[in-house]
């Protein structure tokens, strides 16, 4: 019976791990083949970020309700339904013959991949208790780590070799294989008290965001002063107001914010943010430099960018296996630490600079990540009984995902300006000042977020179930916060 369930723990891993290999290579995978992909499609630049952000929005929108459903349904069935979805989004996006067309498969892509987060933590959570949460945990983190890297990689190597579309039909037989695994070994479990679906608060979020990043795509082609501009972000502002207190007047919402006093899950929530606003989002505009400006090959790209992938990769499991030894907040805030300072080493970029000037700001920031991406899980499902560790860590991954969508759309504004009037002579002088002030705001933004995560992340509003060591158990500095 104990080799029994030890199988379906391992098999579990690998399903949840393939799963989310496969999602998060597609939010890197893509921005590496843009340049070819807006050529081929003839594509403008607010569609490029379009066809990155449309699959962030799809994520951060339906995450919640996804979360909802798989404890309705049961954690397995709408993992596989997921699978099933973002495998056949795949198929569709590599079939595209439009800008048009790929965003909104990449929209049907994004509701594969949110079913697919929403339970993947749930699934781990509800399979592993104690230390080996903490070494589940810790491959999980490893593999988003490999995951954010190897996707620049491998998205250059297909698009290089073969073409832009293979890095879609790459999904296809991992997809298979995730749902054969999840049916055939993966444990079915719905919570005694399931939620209900929150339609009201989703079509309240998810508009919100979408007028949110729309506003801000926009203003770099319309200009801020643009009324449908002011328009879009003035109502983005108001539903965010409304939607907390719509969420309190509901009994079961989406959004629980009973949930936010807990500081470790805010604390957990403002990092989750703080990793996809920054590094990961500034890959955009690093593979834009590198290849228009510098330019490298797809390939060539996607090889400077696996220093970052080598770097994550290298610390993500020696953290994983440390949160099961130590506070975590000791690796989340210096790892934040760590990517801010890494984003500004690559700074001082000028006309003349090669590619070189980035790499120790790449190995920095990519150490950076690993020592986040793992501990971090455990912020969100270890504050809260078994139950409500679908809609936990819904909440934290939608904060990841807010992150990256905001983010690029935000400096998608900066970096456009900044290109507005260059030249075939001036290029690499715009382009030196468009790297320097996205990479200035995503290294102070990563800082901000390390200082917060430290007095909020807390070992007391951790659960017996999925409790990392006390302080007073493990070499680490001493408990400050109130």
């Amino acid at each position: 019976m104990n080799e029994k369930n030890e199988l379906h723990k391992t098999w579990t891993l690998v399903a949840v791990c393939l799963g989310t290999f496969m999602l998060i290579v597609d939010m890197t995978i893509v921005v590496v083949a843009l340049p070819k992909i807006s050529a081929s499609l003839h594509t403008s630049f607010s569609e490029v970020q379009w066809t990155v952000d449309a699959y962030a929005l799809s994520l951060a929108s339906l995450l919640l309700p996804s979360g909802s459903l798989a404890d309705i349904l049961g954690r397995r069935r709408v993992f596989a339904a997921g699978l099933a979805i973002f495998t056949l989004g795949s198929l569709l996006c590599a079939l595209s013959t439009s800008g048009t067309e790929l965003v909104l498969f990449r929209v049907f892509q994004g509701i594969g991949g949110a079913t697919i987060f929403a339970t993947s933590l749930a699934l781990l959570a509800q399979t592993f208790q104690g230390r080996e949460r903490g070494h589940a945990f810790g491959i999980w983190g490893a593999v988003i780590g490999a995951a954010g890297g190897t996707g620049p990689l491998l998205g250059g190597l297909l698009t290089t070799e073969l073409s832009w579309k293979w890095i879609f039909y790459v999904n296809l037989p991992l997809g298979v294989l995730a749902i054969f695994i999840t049916l055939a070994y993966v444990h079915e479990f719905k919570p005694p008290a399931a939620r209900r679906i929150d339609f009201p608060g989703f079509a309240v979020f998810t508009t919100a965001l979408f007028c949110l990043v729309y506003g801000l795509i926009e203003s770099s082609k319309r200009g801020w002063g643009s009324s449908l501009v002011v328009a879009m972000l003035a109502v983005a502002v108001v539903l965010l107001i409304a939607f907390p207190l719509l969420e309190r007047k509901l009994k079961q919402p989406m959004f629980d914010l009973r949930l936010f006093r807990k500081p470790t899950f805010v604390g957990g929530a403002i990092a989750a943010f703080g990793i996809n606003s920054t590094i990961y989002a500034l890959f955009l505009y690093l593979v834009l430099y590198l290849q228009d400006d510098l330019h490298a090959s797809p390939l060539g790209a996607g090889l400077r960018l696996a220093l970052a992938t080598v770097s994550s990769m290298m610390t993500g499991l020696p953290a994983g296996r440390l949160s099961a030894r130590i506070p975590i907040r000791w690796l989340i805030a210096p790892g934040l630490l760590m990517i801010g300072v890494g984003l500004l080493l690559m700074r001082g970029i000028s006309a003349d600079s090669a590619w070189t000037h980035l790499i120790p700001g790449l190995i920095v920031a990519g150490a950076g990540t690993g020592f986040v991406n793992a501990p971090l899980a455990s912020t969100a499902v270890g504050v809260v009984p078994p139950q409500d560790a679908g809609m936990a860590s819904g909440i934290n991954s939608t904060f990841r995902q807010i992150g990256i969508a905001v983010a690029i759309a935000a400096l998608g504004s900066i970096f456009a300006t900044k290109l507005a009037h260059a030249t075939p002579a001036t290029l690499g002088v715009h382009y030196a000042s468009a790297m320097n002030s996205v990479l200035l705001i995503g290294g102070v933004t990563a800082i901000v977020a390390a200082v917060l995560t430290v007095p909020l992340i807390r070992q007391r509003d951790f659960l017996p179930h999925g409790a990392p060591p006390s302080d007073a158990q493990a070499p680490a500095p001493v408990e400050t916060a109130a």
